[in-house]
């Protein structure tokens, strides 16, 4: 979030754009096909969010709502959550406000399924979601994050779900945030990281803006002090304990908007990095003994280029430059940008952003959501980021920002050099809007993956990738069997025409979002062979070969070949 004053000059400005630099001669000779219409209306979704604003300008109703893309019914077909807010005093009452899941027909279409689910967290100010089989029951269960306490409805296997939220004792009453599942000790069932913003209550609401013009704004987060995040682990028999002392995670300096579980050092268990709003970010790295580190000094993934700390929001994780790390990406204000960390491999991240073409894009806008994935399906990941801004009276402040934004769509040129391809992939990116969540599916099954966003104050938008599909892919659903069922937290390698790629499997990323669950790679040109090395949660190391190509395959834990066997 962002002062009213602000404080970068036009000299500044100017300067870190032209360091941005245009794309180079080899970027711009690589073809650049992407296209993503709007199906929204057509596939029968039809969310509207609601802050709850009315004119008061409490914090929470600025900051938006997440949506989350995961196959409740387990179909084989991706549905859809969007959260959603609630009235605030001096708002009119709404009985009828709730959040709503939208299940896949199958055919390009959606249903409204909330009521009959039961999911339609009502009298709750919804912040974000993450979907995770809990239980190993074969369906998968979603958490939800409030503005007071959470809930975790219980997927009970014939489309409904039940509020076990209090029972299973992840109510957690705070700011909750970012929410993310990861089996972090290894035994086999996954646990839950809630992240928490702002020590705010509508009691301890506070009138900032400039007194001179009698304009009242939106509070920067300096104004509130921070709260602990929590981690739960997983007890196996439908509750979770709160260990976040015991683990090493009690931290009280952190105001969190994103997490994401990564393995980020290669060792076999998973790593947590956490985003924070104009403090520094945290990297906890997995001791393998129940315990965290913090590393963020050591690691370089703190603070700004500069060594400030910025306002992260939306968190991904990917390996940008094809050198087989997980890299880290982190959307920011304003007079700001967005942050791209380049793993060495060594535990330290050098700050890749400028060099990537990500820094001078982001500078007048606020980035939300955020995810990296092969939209042209040509083996290297590319980037979305969506924006808007959170005060929506900047213009007041500013000649250069305004609070409805376009969106981003950066293309990979196969080296981790990015170029903003936006305005040629559809009429969207030319929309002015004030984006928040973010997700990717591939919700027409035709191994294109596309996009889900939400709006502040807006409606919901599904964006279908019709990018013509002249390179192959794989798609992999993961099943656990000694792991947990999900198969959250695996690592799997790819080879195919003489390129490795890497990704894991997770659930929580983005702003306040969560993915379908499926591991894709794009394969270019190569038609095959595949072969695909899987390291389970377990530690389980196999080998699955002649993985069908453009088509999603399965992959059972204990079923595939030990590495190197003929």
């Amino acid at each position: 979030m962002t002062r009213p004053l602000l404080g970068l000059s036009l000299f500044s400005i100017l300067a870190l754009l032209h360091c941005s630099g245009p794309a180079q001669p080899h970027d711009a000779a690589k073809p650049v096909t992407l296209q993503f219409v709007d199906v929204t209306a057509a596939a029968g979704i039809d969310f509207l969010h609601r802050s709850g604003a009315a004119g008061t300008k409490y914090l929470i109703e600025t900051m938006g709502s997440g949506v989350c893309a995961f196959d409740y019914d387990a179909d084989g077909k991706t549905d859809l959550y969007f959260v959603q807010s609630a009235p605030l005093p001096e708002a009119p009452t709404d009985p009828l406000l709730h959040a709503a899941l939208y299940r896949n027909l199958g055919n390009g279409k959606f249903s409204e399924t909330t009521g009959p689910a039961g999911v339609g967290n009502p009298g709750r100010y919804g912040m974000g979601c993450a979907a995770a089989d809990v239980d190993n029951d074969g369906d998968e269960d979603l958490y939800v994050t409030n503005f007071g306490p959470n809930t975790l409805y219980r997927n009970n296997g014939d489309g409904t779900f039940t509020d076990v939220s209090r029972q299973s004792g992840v109510d957690n009453s705070l700011w909750g945030t970012a929410a993310a599942f990861a089996d972090y000790d290894s035994d086999s069932d996954v646990d839950l990281f809630v992240g928490n913003y702002l020590d705010f209550t509508l009691a301890k609401h506070k009138r900032c803006g400039d007194v001179a013009r009698n304009l009242v704004s939106y509070c920067h987060p300096d104004a509130y002090e921070s709260v602990p995040n929590v981690l739960y682990r997983n007890n196996g028999d439908g509750t979770f304990s709160d260990v976040t002392r015991e683990a090493g995670l009690w931290n009280l300096e952190g105001k969190t908007l994103g997490a994401i579980w990564t393995d980020y050092d290669q060792d076999g268990d998973v790593d947590l990095f956490v985003a924070n709003d104009s403090v520094r970010n945290f990297l906890y790295r997995n001791n393998s003994d129940g315990t965290f580190t913090e590393v963020t000094l050591e690691s370089g993934t703190g603070y700004s280029e500069e060594g400030r700390p910025e306002a992260g929001m939306g968190v991904d994780a990917a390996d940008v430059d094809g050198d087989g790390r997980m890299d880290l990406f982190v959307t920011h204000l304003s007079n700001e940008v967005n942050e791209l960390y380049l793993n060495n491999g060594n535990g330290t991240f050098t700050n890749g952003t400028n060099v990537a073409g990500l820094g001078g894009p982001s500078l007048l806008y606020v980035g939300w959501g955020t995810a990296f994935f092969d939209a042209d399906n040509d083996v290297d990941p590319d980037l979305y980021v969506t924006n808007g801004h959170v005060m929506d009276d900047i213009e007041a402040y500013s000649d250069f920002i305004t609070y409805r934004e376009r969106d981003h769509l950066f293309v990979n040129n196969g080296t981790g050099r990015f170029v903003e391809r936006g305005l040629a992939a559809g009429s969207l990116f030319r929309e002015q809007d004030v984006g928040r969540g973010m997700t990717v599916l591939d919700f027409d099954l035709d191994g294109r993956l596309d996009v889900a966003l939400t709006r502040n104050g807006g409606r919901a938008r599904l964006l279908r990738n019709e990018t013509p599909a002249s390179n192959h892919w794989v798609t992999l659903r993961l099943r656990g069997v000694k792991s947990n069922r999900d198969g959250i937290g695996a690592w799997i390698t790819l080879t195919a025409g003489g390129k490795r790629q890497v990704a894991e499997r997770r659930s929580g990323f983005s702003y306040l979002s969560d993915s379908d669950g499926l591991v894709h790679f794009g394969l270019g040109a190569s038609s095959g062979p595949v072969e695909v090395e899987a390291r389970w949660p377990s530690g389980l190391m196999e080998t699955f070969r002649a993985v069908k190509v453009d088509q999603i395959s399965t992959l059972t834990e204990g079923s595939g070949v030990a590495p190197g066997s003929r």
